[in-house]
């Protein structure tokens, strides 16, 4: 009797615990589900990340696409690294009741680094970003945190001196039955740069040749190419820059047998160097002399000449959670007749309007009146349609205007792979992608 008592206990124990079990495991998920609901609503700002890869790996925040829904605005801008690699400026902007928490964190990947390498480093460091907008929320139990003590850039003992070279060959082949095109090309590069000065030097050179068959007719055109370019710029503070610009250059496009183009300079930064990441007001001034040997006698009459001339641009550059804004304006001349001008405008313009309502806008314009080198027997019928030599122009207009307008769901937390991006229409030449 006893022993049967015994039983029914541990059976009552047992079904109990078994119930409470399940019941936890019943809870569980609409806690965890509540806990998530809590968290801070996050919005990605970057051009050059892998959207996908940040939302898998992060999940203790609520991914929305569009800023003004968040409670936090990650914007994230990138730049060249004097290794080759790219620097990664994240700012943390606060929204709401998180306005008074804002950082800036920094990630530098490096050349050699695959795809794989710079999305987990960047990731790393949103990680450790995020960290004092979560410790707001209960969300904060269920987060480790490490650290990772910061080295400046040069804090290194490096054999190479900070030099970084890069070597590329390649060629091109293309075949159709009435066409034939063939192309190669090289190029070298070396590149230092450290906080008090940056020394880059590049060469290419490149052939292509084309053939055509119309109407028993074979069309054959053949194009080269050989460039330099080197640049020296010493540091003078928070503001100021002084250096040197050497170019030369041979293009049958161009009809330049030889040109080379000494040009000393100076710049003047209304921001901060250390800004640069999110705002430059640059002003930069050049006078350079040019040697230049034509391969064919010029619509001026000149086989070869000396020039000296000058520029001058202003270049601004600003990246906020409004948008971003890209715009460059330069002038120059040659002293010799001030009539050999050139003047030109680029500017690129992403604005938020409002919620879900963009603004594009990419435009370029140059008002060209220092085509010096034009050759004055002009130009063949397959020059012209194979755009093997430079014709005469007064200006050179580009534009493009866009709106796009996002509405629906704020948040975007869901990643699926399937069928990549089948389901999405993009309209290309040939048909739907």
């Amino acid at each position: 009797m006893k022993r049967s008592a015994l039983v029914s206990v541990l059976a009552l124990i047992l079904t109990a615990s078994l119930g409470l079990v399940d019941a936890y495991a019943q809870e569980q998920p609409s806690n965890l589900a509540e806990i998530k609901k809590l968290a801070p609503k996050v919005y990605i700002d970057c051009e050059h990340c892998d959207q996908d890869y940040i939302r898998t790996e992060i999940l203790f925040v609520n991914y929305v696409r569009d800023r003004k829904e968040a409670d936090v605005h990650v914007l994230i801008t990138t730049q060249d690294t004097g290794s080759g690699g790219t620097e990664y400026t994240i700012a943390f902007i606060g929204q709401g009741s998180y306005a008074n928490i804002n950082s800036t964190l920094v990630y530098a990947s490096s050349k050699t680094d695959t795809e794989e390498e710079i999305r987990r480093g960047y990731v790393s460091v949103l990680k450790m970003g995020l960290v004092p907008y979560t410790a707001k929320t209960p969300i904060r139990d269920l987060i480790t945190v490490s650290f990772k003590e910061k080295v400046k850039p040069t804090d290194v003992v490096d054999r190479w001196k900070f030099w970084v070279f890069s070597l590329s060959v390649g060629g091109e082949f293309d075949r159709e039955s009435q066409t034939k095109s063939d192309s190669i090309n090289f190029s070298f590069s070396a590149n230092k740069v450290t906080p008090d000065i940056k020394l880059r030097a590049g060469f290419s050179t490149g052939y292509q040749k084309d053939e055509f068959n119309y109407e028993d007719e074979t069309i054959t055109s053949d194009s080269d190419s050989v460039n330099f370019s080197g640049v020296f710029v010493k540091s003078l503070g928070e503001h100021w820059s002084v250096g040197i610009a050497l170019t030369m250059s041979s293009s049958a496009y161009s009809n330049l047998r030889f040109k080379i183009t000494p040009a000393p300079a100076i710049e003047y930064d209304l921001f901060p160097y250390s800004e640069s990441t999110r705002r430059q007001l640059r002003f930069l001034y050049k006078v350079g002399y040019e040697f230049v040997k034509y391969r064919e006698k010029t619509i001026y009459d000149k086989t070869k000449e000396s020039l000296l001339g000058q520029s001058l641009s202003a270049t601004l550059e600003i990246k906020e959670p409004w948008g971003t804004l890209s715009s460059s304006l330069e002038g120059s001349h040659y002293f010799h007749d001030f009539n050999f001008n050139r003047l030109a405008f680029f500017t690129e313009l992403s604005f938020r309007i409002f919620k879900g309502l963009d603004f594009n806008i990419d435009g370029m314009y140059e008002r060209i009146r220092d085509q010096l080198s034009l050759p004055a027997r002009g130009a063949s019928r397959e020059e012209i349609l194979l755009r093997r030599k430079e014709l005469r122009t007064d200006y050179n207009l580009f534009l493009q205007v866009s709106l796009s307008y996002t509405f629906g769901s704020i948040f975007s937390n869901v990643v699926n792979p399937r069928f990549g991006d089948l389901g999405v229409l993009h309209h290309e030449e040939g048909g739907w992608d």
